[in-house]
């Protein structure tokens, strides 16, 4: 990273002294030497403002009379994609992990709203006006930079924006060896929360404070590994965990690789992604996210991973509930954990707690405006859930789980016509994935359509016999 250096002035010996030219005679008139004494004083104001502005602060008087931009009423903020500075496709991992890990260090301050990747990532490469992308986001202020991989170096500059005026508040360029990256992270993430006098708990200023070196190799692996994960497809899923693994054998105390083990698994486990059985891959999830939490008990993501598996693995009703709100606790801007929570309190029937967590999570992940339908369909208020699922059509028209949501409001609400228009698209967009297929089903049935509800049924059980389809699936086509 190139280094900003000033250098001081020095006097030559061929310099002329000002003080040692003479005139022979008195030859100016008053009025010549008027005009040389204003342009004399027009002279010194200019020097003193170049002072000023190039650092002169004797007794802090370039900041009493500058001033400096106030970065105060700051609460709310975005991580924009990091750049890669070296336009190596094959680096883009690296700059994708750094963003990612700013933002959880950020996301880890309780002072402060942190908008999730999910959000962020989209404006990569974007050249939207910064205002525009803070009021899409709804934050106070922007965070973006550049990062560089050269060997074993890593250099990173960061720069805080005031979202509404597009005001630069602050920026600053590091440096570090790829082993102190984690000591890198948090020293930005702390200078910013200074920055924003953001209030930072006890916890949070040792956290902050404190990070061991790493096994550069393993972190690479472990980056690899989530860069992966994050596109939610079963092959790079599947690849991302050999990654992590990886990474585990080169540093058996990466507690991040745990985590990210525990998350692919759960993720295998998802009907959208890999469709497999619970009992195939929940036990693996709950094993590698305790390993995460023996090594580092203040990861986030490890004790959400661990409610999320025992809820749904081992029906531990009050155990799900401790681990959430520990999750909560060390990070609570996780949209996966509001989600997770928000689910587990409409299954205890506790929906205006469920509404509140899936509220934060829209708050926190802004572009997905299509969840907040789903809250006010577990809510049973169908009539906000079809507005709420119109206007997020009106934003994503071709979205799958939106239609499948407006679907099934209709269809709670006997608009048969209307529900099968809306699930039709879903399950043609969707590549008849088998919760689309299910769900229509469903209303057909309602709707006295029994013999075409009765097809769907048998093709699931012709699936059924090439991977696993969840007997919930079955179900609920025949309660249609």
């Amino acid at each position: 990273m190139p280094d900003f250096v000033g250098n001081d002035a020095t006097k030559n010996d061929g310099d002329v002294e000002l003080g040692a030219v003479t005139f022979g005679q008195p030859w100016l008139s008053r009025y010549w030497r008027l005009v040389l004494l204003g342009a004399g004083v027009l002279g010194l104001v200019c020097v003193f403002l170049v002072a000023l502005l190039t650092g002169f602060n004797a007794g802090g008087l370039r900041k009493r009379l500058l001033g400096r931009p106030d970065p105060s009423g700051i609460r709310s903020l975005a991580v924009l994609p990091l750049e890669n500075l070296s336009h190596d496709p094959e680096q883009e991992y690296f700059a994708d992990g750094m963003t990612e890990a700013l933002i959880t260090e950020l996301a880890q301050i309780s002072a402060l709203k942190v908008i999730s990747r999910t959000s962020v990532m989209q404006y990569k490469g974007t050249k939207k006006f910064l205002p525009l992308i803070a009021k899409e986001l709804g934050v106070d202020a922007v965070v973006e930079g550049a990062v560089q991989r050269s060997g074993d170096k890593v250099g990173i500059t960061v720069q805080l924006i005031r979202a509404p005026s597009d005001r630069h508040l602050w920026a600053k360029s590091y440096e570090r060896g790829l082993r102190d990256v984690l000591a890198l992270q948090r020293e930005i993430a702390h200078t910013i929360a200074d920055e924003v006098k953001a209030k930072l708990t006890p916890p949070e200023k040792v956290r902050l404070a404190s990070a061991r070196p790493i096994n550069s190799e393993a972190y690479e692996d472990y980056l690899k590994g989530y860069y992966l994960l994050s596109t939610h497809t079963e092959i790079n899923v599947r690849k991302g965990i050999a990654y992590f693994e990886r990474a585990i054998q080169k540093d058996s105390n990466h507690a991040l690789a745990y985590a990210g083990l525990a998350e692919s698994y759960i993720s295998l486990g998802q009907p959208w992604i890999g469709d497999m059985s619970p009992k195939e891959v929940l036990p693996q999830a709950k094993a590698a996210a305790t390993k995460a939490l023996e090594i580092d008990d203040s990861l986030g993501e490890a004790h959400s991973a661990l409610a999320h598996v025992v809820q749904l693995y081992d029906w531990d009703w009050q155990g799900a509930e401790k681990e959430y709100r520990r999750a909560l606790e060390l990070n609570p801007n996780s949209v996966t954990t509001h989600i997770w929570y928000g689910e587990y309190l409409q299954a205890m029937g506790r929906n205006e707690e469920a509404f509140v967590r899936e509220r934060q999570a829209m708050e926190l992940d802004p572009l997905e405006v299509g969840r907040l339908g789903w809250v006010f369909y577990t809510a049973r208020q169908y009539d906000q859930g079809i507005r709420a699922f119109q206007k997020a059509l009106e934003l994503e028209p071709d979205d799958i789980q939106t239609h499948l949501g407006l679907g099934n409001v209709y269809g709670e609400k006997q608009m048969y016509r209307e529900a099968i228009a809306e699930l039709e698209k879903a399950v043609n967009l969707g590549n008849r994935h088998e919760d689309l297929v299910a769900s229509l089903g469903k209303v057909l049935g309602h709707s006295g359509r029994k013999q075409e509800a009765r097809r769907l049924l048998e093709e699931l059980d012709e699936r059924s016999t090439h991977h696993y389809i969840s007997p919930w699936l079955f179900a609920i086509v025949q309660i249609g």
